[in-house]
């Protein structure tokens, strides 16, 4: 299955959350590819005229059916895959925010087939993306000042 997302022309802006409730952190399994199995934080594509807060506060919302409120940016990761010839098949650059929930339960769809509420250090555990306990550190840090 072929899309825009798919042999790009430029990198696509996304971003995601890592979202903390009561000392714990919401990891997310894709149920797709290229993610497909791996755990990490809701999330997605910026839409044309949406500011960081409003896309991440929006694909939380479609992934996942929470409430949150962004807190601050936790850092970033670049997600480049390649394909047997070496030619750049998928390249994102997520912007991946520090959030506190707000509301709602996760309701798991199409995109996801698994959702935990764990402490950082269980992370360690699963088969993540990339960077992903390094991002849950950083967004731990920013929530708790």
């Amino acid at each position: 299955m072929s899309d825009a997302r798919t042999y790009p022309a430029r990198p696509f802006l996304a971003v995601s959350a890592a979202i903390l409730r009561d000392g714990k952190v919401l990891a997310v399994r894709r149920a797709r590819k290229p993610a497909i199995q791996l755990y990490t934080m809701p999330g997605g594509v910026v839409e044309a005229g949406e500011t960081l807060f409003e896309a991440v506060t929006r694909e939380v919302r479609e992934e996942t059916s929470l409430e949150i409120a962004p807190i601050a940016l936790a850092g970033h990761r670049e997600a480049i895959q390649r394909d047997r010839e070496g030619r750049v098949e998928r390249h994102f650059v997520i912007m991946c925010f520090a959030a506190r929930w707000l509301s709602g339960e996760v309701v798991l769809n199409e995109e996801l087939d698994d959702a935990r509420w764990l402490e950082p250090a269980e992370l360690e555990a699963l088969r993540t993306t990339d960077g992903l306990s390094e991002i849950v550190a950083e967004a731990a840090r920013i929530a708790s000042r």
